[in-house]
């Protein structure tokens, strides 16, 4: 408790290292935005689905275009290892390339961070890991663009990267205003060939980002306006861009949601739930969007208390008419109404997606250990996790009341 106290106390800051550019076709500006940093050949990173779809296409011809180089590396693998950084390394210092861009999803992109990590430091981004007793960032990483084809992870503004060691079975986080891509270019035409079931759990990802960012203990005015506006913006547009792929205005605006929430993490942390998709994703190799998406709603039915009245605004932010409803009901309907948006969308169940509740024991304790704990908005032990786990399987019944004299929505 003394450490919470602590960390929440001590001097805040916010930092926004990333130049953002955007708009519909903005891609074919690639070359001369990332001239502009001074660079002459790139490491442009990419995974093999990216490069078939044809995303990468519209990038290399604007890079060559501006008398740009460009070294491809599209090894890069949901929950990216140490190893698949290593290999990226190895082929930016042998190509003698003098930047990076990475197109593609929060994988893509967490791995040109690291690759870059290693470069300026010239050593494993595991001796970076942001944990006691390892070193921390020192020097800015070469010049880095993100171009992201998906709309969650919101990795294009964050300033933290995530990556698996695959020895100890879990995913570390490495960061800092110096890890940050210099320049982020959103372009909503390169979302529009993203699946269904993609589209949805990339979607849920950000509304998890923003709502705990929102409600963790780090937030703070800047993270908070952010958050919000993210949360208003998923609830609008993540349906549509589910139903209709092609809908440019829901995909413009789930871009701007990802990207949203990518900045409602200031410099810190989130909460409850990333720390349970973190821990897990190190240990069963789950795609990390359909991971937290499932374990949002319950996360907000353990949470909800310790935040009554931010758990209310959210409730308006999803568009929930809250007039004549007790904070409590507000709160709580803050939880159905994401519960309704995970159904609507279609997000696979924890169990669905091949996580055992044999395992939850397990899980809450490798939980309970991520430093993201720290953040969450009510107390939390290994019991609670155990209970958010059970939750997920429908282990436990549910606790939220119906306001409308309806059946509290939930799993289930």
């Amino acid at each position: 408790m003394f450490m919470r106290f602590e960390r929440m106390e001590r001097l805040k800051s916010f930092e926004m290292p990333t130049v953002l550019k955007h708009g519909i076709g903005a891609v074919q500006y690639t070359g001369e935005e990332v001239k502009k940093l001074g660079v002459t050949k790139v490491l442009l990173v990419t995974d093999p689905g990216v490069r078939k779809a044809g995303l990468i296409h519209p990038v290399i011809e604007s890079l060559e275009a501006a008398g740009i180089s460009c070294v491809l590396y599209d090894k890069v693998e949901p929950n990216p290892s140490i190893h698949v950084v290593a290999n990226g390394t190895e082929l930016y210092l042998a190509e003698q390339c003098d930047g990076l861009v990475a197109v593609g999803g929060g994988s893509s992109m967490d791995t040109a961070k690291a690759i870059g990590v290693e470069v300026v430091h010239g050593e494993p981004v595991l001796n970076y890991e942001a944990a006691e007793g390892k070193k921390p960032l020192e020097k800015r990483i070469p010049p880095l663009t993100t171009i992201p084809t998906t709309a969650g992870t919101g990795s294009e503004v964050t300033q933290w990267a995530v990556i698996t060691d695959p020895y100890r079975k879990f995913k570390f986080n490495t960061g800092g205003p110096l890890i940050a891509a210099h320049l982020t270019i959103i372009d909503p035409n390169l979302h529009t060939s993203m699946p269904a079931h993609i589209t949805a759990a990339t979607g849920i990802d950000a509304l998890s980002h923003a709502i705990e960012c929102y409600t963790c203990h780090y937030a703070q005015p800047m993270t908070d306006a952010v958050a919000l506006l993210a949360i208003e913006y998923v609830a609008k547009y993540l349906r549509r861009a589910v139903a209709n792929g092609k809908d440019i205005e829901a995909r413009y605006g789930m871009a701007h949601a990802a990207m949203l929430a990518g900045l409602s993490y200031g410099s810190e942390s989130a909460g409850a739930a990333h720390a349970m998709a973190q821990t897990l994703g190190g240990i069963i190799p789950v795609a990390h969007g359909q991971c937290v998406a499932a374990m949002l709603g319950p996360v907000m039915e353990y949470n909800w208390m310790g935040e009554p009245e931010k758990f209310a605004r959210i409730a308006q932010a999803m568009g929930v008419n809250i007039h004549g409803m007790s904070l409590e009901e507000a709160a709580k309907a803050a939880v159905s109404a994401v519960y309704q948006l995970v159904k609507d969308v279609e997000i696979p169940t924890l169990e669905e997606q091949g996580v055992p509740a044999e395992m939850i024991p397990q899980l809450a304790v490798e939980a309970y250990k991520d430093p993201q704990t720290v953040g969450n908005p009510r107390d939390i032990d290994v019991k609670g996790y155990e209970w958010i786990y059970r939750r997920c399987f429908n282990l436990e019944p549910s606790t939220l009341e119906a306001a409308t004299g309806k059946q509290p929505l939930g799993i289930g």
